[in-house]
């Protein structure tokens, strides 16, 4: 496949800071499937804690949902009252994700379509709040999943190509999230599985979607959340049906080449035996076993187990400490476990060149 020049691309971080700075503009965030892209959601309210949050699945949606006509026996005329799920009864700014937009019908995209205007949006006879943030989903045209914009509204948004999210950038979201360590490792050790078909020098990877090779299973981000639900209970299950549901959720050349690291992590010493014998617990010696251990320390240390953690850590090549210290850093969960503990702190202070 040749290179697609789709030009300047925005991560997902990018898109919810452009989307908070300009609240009358109206942006479709386009890319492949299962990037995150819906989930932006939950970033803008982090980032807006006051304002209240409507997710609006358009294809799903029929006239009736948006609003219903509603009779004044007074004036002896109708109005439109909206449906509680926009929030717009409440008075407060809304975070209106309009998620799939460009899959919609036609009659809810018009009515819908109220919403896209600059000044005055509005929904039925309903004025949006103009502090509220309105923003549209959808897929890239050429991931062929049936997208379609007419010409009057295209002019009414700003499109953005929001890039597949790298292993790095997708680890800021998978810690705090307690995505299985296994899956963490893999991603680290396969980085292929976060690149995109509109690389253009993707035409031989077996893991990611692909419109030209289609395929009922592939990774994305939002696949991976969905093997790690597997991973995390796959001692409740037989050998056969976890790669059967990993390949059924990740595709079966990701599922088979995962299995080592599930292998890795039945080996390895529990983390209670690591927490209480740091000194002499066993260090794997594999990348992909040492990535499972360190991926799953994150998540797993607290104010009194760090410590010794930290000493345990010691035993490993550079590399794996300085992969715990930079992740544990970032996290929002953790790093105050981290800066709390002088061990961590002395570690950082005699290594602040592997940072």
């Amino acid at each position: 496949m040749s290179e697609i020049n789709f030009g300047k691309t925005v991560t997902l971080k990018q898109a919810a800071k452009i989307i908070v700075a300009t609240p009358s503009n109206r942006y479709l965030l386009r890319g492949e499937p299962g990037i995150g892209k819906s989930s932006l959601t939950a970033t803008l309210r982090e980032m807006l804690p006051h304002h209240e949050v409507a997710y609006i699945d358009v294809p799903n949606m029929d006239l009736g949902d948006i609003a219903m006509p509603v009779i004044d026996h007074e004036t002896k005329t109708t109005r439109y009252y909206p449906n509680a799920r926009f929030k717009f009864h409440t008075g407060k700014p809304v975070i209106v994700n309009l998620d799939e937009y460009t899959k919609g019908a036609d009659p809810v995209k018009n009515m819908l379509h109220p919403m896209l205007e600059a000044h005055n949006p509005r929904l039925g006879d309903i004025a949006v709040h103009p502090e509220s943030r309105i923003f549209l989903t959808g897929n890239l045209a050429t991931d062929g999943v049936g997208d379609m914009m007419k010409a009057h509204s295209l002019n009414r948004i700003i499109p953005l190509h929001v890039q597949k999210p790298s292993f790095e950038e997708w680890c800021d979201w998978a810690i705090p999230n307690n995505i299985a360590p296994e899956i963490l490792a893999f991603g680290r050790q396969f980085p292929q599985i976060f690149a995109s078909y509109t690389d253009g020098n993707q035409k031989e990877n077996p893991y990611i979607y692909n419109p030209l090779k289609p395929a009922q299973a592939y990774v994305s981000p939002r696949s991976l959340e969905r093997a790690s639900n597997i991973v995390k209970v796959r001692h409740e299950l037989d050998a056969d049906s976890v790669i059967a549901a990993l390949s059924g959720a990740i595709g079966e050349a990701a599922a088979r080449d995962f299995q080592a690291f599930l292998t890795f992590s039945d080996q390895l010493p529990t983390w209670e035996s690591t927490i209480k014998d740091p000194r002499g617990a066993m260090v794997p010696t594999s990348a992909g076993a040492c990535a499972i251990v360190v991926f799953g320390a994150i998540s797993k240390v607290e104010k009194d187990s760090i410590t010794p953690f930290m000493q345990y850590l010691e035993r490993f090549e550079p590399e794996w400490q300085a992969v715990f210290a930079i992740n544990i850093a970032k996290s929002r969960v953790k790093q105050q476990v981290a800066f709390s503990c002088k061990a961590f702190s002395d570690w950082v202070a005699k290594n602040e060149d592997l940072l």
